[in-house]
């Protein structure tokens, strides 16, 4: 099969590497395509990923290439994993909001929002490229953040794709070590939106198949150490009864996070040291494997994720996985059209979502307020203008006042005006 990667250039791929490298026979790569249009990025990473395919012994023919078609074309599937205006850009996200008593982040609140305005246009017209020039059943798996507005727009364009998240194999992962299990024996009850979801189950299957619940146990007995991993109070989880993803803390803790905040560098500052150290390792020869220095960068159990997934949409597995795909009742106080990220069965024919148990109210009220947001973000990505813009600043729980929203909009557009085609 040939698998394209848009966004090959960035420092993180040699992640995706070392997964296709290791789990080759899930996943039988005959070309990966590195599509990138900095020349610079794409020698340095595509000659370790050459490196590490040779020494894992993998017999895949690894392509660097800036032109989208040629990357794209005949393609069994393409794996989007893009940000436009790089960290530079995301520092803004982190920094701007700021001004105005609000958390700075790359995929919640002001700083999401203007990615999601940065991005939007730019993977539509990769997904075209993919429409015109891959093969007809070809899938794209978007990586690319915010996950769910950006799998809404392309599921609004007829594209065939589905959204990932390594948030759900990070928690995954997590209870498996402190259950002593191997990770495929758990499946969460994993729901919500990209970047606000909660664990409400954490299904354990035995020797026989039979399935019971860790997750109470896990609560009471490692209560304060989940409560640190969430770097949340415990006594919220008490409440809540689940556990919420790290990325609650915006909206269960805001103001502490701000607080953080202000008094820290960035993450895109830390990332930046960061990959000036990583090009630096790509750029030795002898170096042919997955560098320590890479863990810094994020993106835990990213590459089996995707290999994971894009095993079971050309393999036709039917497993149970974790996606942002179209709700179409599952959650029945969203619209049919809303993405979700939720378990569903993956196979050669899509994804179909679980069923979900009924949400407590205070939950299903915040889901449904940020899906309010993001439909609002995906109309002013789509179509521009300020008025769209002051109008889903407006909506976000964590902005909710006029004056304030029409500050952020102002920040936003004057940040990102290079990257806004209409401002």
């Amino acid at each position: 099969m040939k698998l394209a990667v848009v966004g090959g250039g960035s420092t993180y791929t040699p992640e995706l590497v070392d997964g296709f490298a290791r789990l080759r026979t899930q996943l039988p790569i005959e070309e990966l395509w590195l599509v990138d249009p900095d020349a610079t990025r794409r020698e340095l990473v595509g000659g370790i990923s050459e490196r590490m395919f040779r020494a894992a012994g993998h017999p895949g023919r690894i392509v660097t290439t800036g032109d989208l078609v040629a990357g794209v074309s005949d393609a069994d599937a393409v794996l989007v994993q893009l940000r436009i205006g790089g960290q530079d850009a995301r520092r803004g996200d982190e920094t701007w909001p700021h001004e105005c008593g609000c958390i700075g982040q790359e995929t919640t609140g002001p700083g999401g929002f203007a990615k999601a305005l940065r991005t939007v246009p730019v993977v539509l017209r990769v997904a075209e490229a993919v429409r015109r020039h891959a093969k007809p059943e070809a899938w794209i798996v978007d990586f690319t953040n915010p996950v769910g507005i950006v799998t809404r727009a392309l599921l609004n364009a007829g594209h065939r794709a589905v959204g990932l998240c390594n948030v759900a194999i990070g928690f995954q992962r997590a209870f498996a070590g402190m259950l002593g299990v191997e990770p495929g024996r758990v499946q969460l009850g994993h729901v919500g939106l990209n970047h606000l979801t909660w664990e409400r189950h954490a299904w354990v299957r035995d020797a026989s198949g039979l399935q019971s619940d860790a997750l109470p146990a896990l609560l009471r007995e490692r209560r304060d150490e989940l409560a640190q991993h969430v770097e949340l109070p415990a006594s919220l989880l008490d409440l809540l009864g689940m556990l919420p993803s790290y990325y609650l803390r915006y909206y269960y803790a805001h103001d502490v996070v701000l607080a953080e905040q202000r008094d820290a560098p960035t993450r895109a500052e830390i990332v930046q040291q960061v990959e000036r150290e990583l090009l630096e390792v790509y750029a030795d020869p002898a170096v042919d494997a997955k560098p320590a220095q890479l863990e810094r960068r994020g993106g835990a159990f990213y590459s089996e994720a995707a290999v994971d997934l894009i095993s079971s949409l050309v393999a036709d597995r039917g497993d149970v996985q974790v996606v942002n795909l179209r709700n179409d009742g599952i959650l029945p106080f969203l619209p049919d059209d809303h993405v979700i990220e939720v378990p569903a069965t993956v196979d050669a024919g899509g994804v179909r979502a679980l069923p979900v148990e009924p949400l407590t109210p205070d939950v299903a009220g915040l889901i449904s307020h940020v899906a309010g947001y993001e439909r609002l973000a995906l109309d002013a990505a789509v179509h521009g203008g300020r008025d769209r813009v002051l109008r889903a600043m407006l909506a976000h729980p964590l902005v909710q006042q006029y004056d304030r929203a029409e500050k952020l909009t102002d920040l936003l557009i004057a940040q990102n005006r290079a990257h806004l085609e209409w401002a």
